[in-house]
């Protein structure tokens, strides 16, 4: 009912769009004219199954199950609560509904990400708790009309600031257009997005997303707004990227995730009233430590993630957790002990948001249940300590991820092998491009 009575307040509405996240947080689906909408509403969208893993190319993947073996069976999608929203980066106005995978018996698709997502929530309520999540999100505006990528020329001034700008007010204002008509789209969209600030990337920019005391919803803005981002910068003429790195000599993009627990009375379990934490906070981190390695895959999903995660590159390396830390994969923030909680460092910009933020609130649900004790924290600079560290290739990531325990307490064997043929695959043909034709692939697409 709600989506019918968005289209009916929005009569200028030409089209629509359906579509749902990919394991790769591609978004797939239809175009459908306004006139049959309702019918897209009512009855659902059909596509094949095997659609929700493509690898990064939009292929299917060889020898899946999903595909030739099954006879390429459809999925029923039916919207999602969020419900329409407009796509203000196009110029015919368009209505996007985003929708999720279900069976013919309307039993979750486990390959869909979304659902991954879900049920790790459903864990966390069956248990009375309910995790409240926000996520900063790391991007390069970039010229991609020549041979090099560089960063846009400023409509203000005509220039290339051709270095990185920390927390420059300066930089924003280059982009001071965009800008605004970025945070006008997220009113518009309904997409919390908070502060905004230069990093040390050229031409790379960091907004933040609000906290939200319901995950889906925050794992459905940074999709969301990932997607905004690259469509509205195409529509000012250059390009919006989240490529975890895309210049060798700069820091690379990440998306770091900040969370928190309520209980059933919504009191915060890693609050004790102390700058340590509560033994729940603890125990949430020595999850988080735990599926650190095998969970990598969904933090750094592509060839080009593992260019970031390098020594003294602002991106961690090393299994290990601190106060107030930003060289630590997980940092405890000072302040306020009523807002005690947990930064997850580890995943780059370039990820699939449901599957990222599933794999990180399982693994801290996996330490609460577990209720063991991390290591001691780490002082001083991460780099310099001994520590396990986090898989610094693909390959090896791709490993970890299959036979991980940790995982499998998060993810359903399903999903498990779905992502593991698809970066498979990936991993196969990526050895065959150029570093140029690398990049290509991974501008626009992540």
């Amino acid at each position: 009912m709600q989506a019918k009575n968005w289209l009916r307040k929005n009569p200028q509405v030409r089209t629509i769009r359906v579509a749902a996240a990919d394991l790769n947080g591609q978004p797939r689906g239809k175009r459908v004219p306004g006139r049959f909408a309702e019918k897209a509403i009512e009855g659902g969208t059909r596509f094949p199954m095997s659609v929700m893993n493509l690898d990064i190319w939009g292929e299917d993947i060889e020898n899946s199950p999903l595909v030739l073996a099954s006879g390429d069976r459809d999925g029923v999608l039916q919207p999602t609560e969020r419900g329409f929203m407009p796509m203000p980066w196009l110029d015919t106005p368009t209505g996007l509904l985003p929708i999720w995978m279900f069976h013919e018996d309307g039993r979750p698709y486990e390959g869909d990400p979304r659902h991954a997502l879900n049920t790790v929530v459903k864990r966390y309520k069956a248990r009375g708790l309910k995790p409240v999540v926000a996520v900063e999100l790391e991007f390069f505006l970039i010229d991609d009309s020549g041979r090099h990528l560089q960063i846009p020329q400023s409509p203000r001034s005509g220039k290339r600031r051709k270095a990185g700008e920390i927390l420059s007010v300066r930089a924003l204002d280059q982009f001071d257009h965009f800008f605004t008509e970025l945070y006008d789209a997220c009113e518009v969209m309904d997409i919390p997005a908070d502060t905004a600030i230069s990093e040390a990337g050229v031409g790379q920019f960091e907004i933040n997303l609000m906290h939200q005391d319901d995950a889906l919803r925050a794992a459905d803005d940074a999709w969301l707004f990932k997607m905004l981002v690259k469509g509205l910068a195409r529509k000012h003429g250059f390009a919006a990227s989240f490529m975890a790195k895309p210049y060798e000599d700069y820091a690379g993009s990440g998306m770091h995730m900040h969370f928190s627990v309520l209980d059933e009375d919504g009191n915060n379990v890693f609050d004790d009233g102390t700058e340590r934490g509560s033994d729940t906070l603890l125990h949430a981190v020595r999850g988080c430590l735990d599926a650190m390695r095998g969970s990598t895959l969904i933090f750094a999903p592509h060839d080009n993630s593992y260019a970031r995660l390098v020594p003294n590159a602002h991106a961690p390396t090393g299994v290990a957790w601190a106060y107030e830390n930003r060289t630590a994969a997980i940092r405890i923030p000072s302040g306020s002990p009523a807002a005690r909680r947990i930064e997850h460092r580890v995943a780059g910009g370039d990820v699939n948001p449901y599957l990222m933020i599933a794999a990180v609130l399982g693994a801290a649900l996996n330490g609460i249940e577990d209720g063991k004790m991390p290591p001691p924290a780490v002082s001083g600079n991460a780099y310099d300590v001994d520590l396990p560290q986090i898989p610094d290739s693909w390959e090896a990531a791709i490993e970890a991820f299959e036979t991980d325990p940790a995982v499998a307490r998060i993810f359903a064997p399903e999903l498990i092998r779905n992502y593991v043929m698809t970066k498979r695959q990936e991993y196969r043909y990526i050895q065959e491009l150029t570093d140029q034709e690398k990049i290509e692939v991974y501008l626009d697409t992540v």
